[in-house]
């Protein structure tokens, strides 16, 4: 396994304090017990751009760095408690989200469209798939869920955000390539000196 350069773990710290901004740009904006946040877009981006394995570690950095008691989750919360707020399967899945698309996008070669697509159809199910099933078993087993809550109200509050992670995970295909590019420039610049 090759070595992070000093400029890979530049790389990974900026996409964990992305992932901080896009968790505070709107902090008290929520749809059931779920913050409205625009992190989707930077999980996708750090895997897709940086690769699976430097996007999957930036995503770890930013969780690792909530959990010790920085305040970088949504609403500006940090702790190990918040393993057991019932939105911390968000913050999990963006780990796989940011391999997910670092696998399909990032790790290639040669980037072809399908490539966008599947990458961005299959982070937005990792996202919902873990972020939900652990917010469900979060407010039925130790959170207090709101009164008749069940699995398909947690899934039906989830496709409130669909049109947002929709346009954030397009957004974000628009961005790759322009990224992956300047990236490759800033790269063979410092290399040729």
């Amino acid at each position: 396994m090759k070595a992070l350069s000093t400029q890979d773990l530049v790389l990974c710290g900026l996409f964990a304090a992305l992932m901080v901004i896009g968790a505070n740009l709107s902090p008290f904006l929520m749809i059931g017990s779920v913050p409205i946040t625009i992190q989707l877009l930077f999980a996708i981006l750090a895997g897709a751009v940086l690769g699976s394995r430097k996007g999957t570690l930036a995503m770890l950095v930013y969780m690792f760095v909530g959990l010790i008691g920085a305040p970088v989750f949504a609403q500006f919360k940090g702790g190990p408690v918040q393993l057991l707020s019932p939105t911390f399967g968000f913050v999990l899945s963006f780990v796989a989200v940011s391999y997910v698309s670092g696998k399909l996008v990032g790790d290639s070669q040669i980037i072809k469209q399908k490539h966008y697509f599947t990458a961005g159809f299959l982070s937005i199910l990792c996202n919902y798939i873990i972020g939900t099933n652990w917010m469900y078993l979060a407010l039925i087993l130790w959170a207090e869920a709101p009164k008749g809550f069940n699995y398909s109200m947690a899934w039906g509050w989830m496709l409130a955000y669909l049109p947002l992670d929709l346009a954030v995970t397009a957004f974000s295909f628009f961005l790759v390539p322009k990224l992956k590019h300047a990236l490759r420039r800033t790269h063979n610049l410092k290399t040729d000196m």
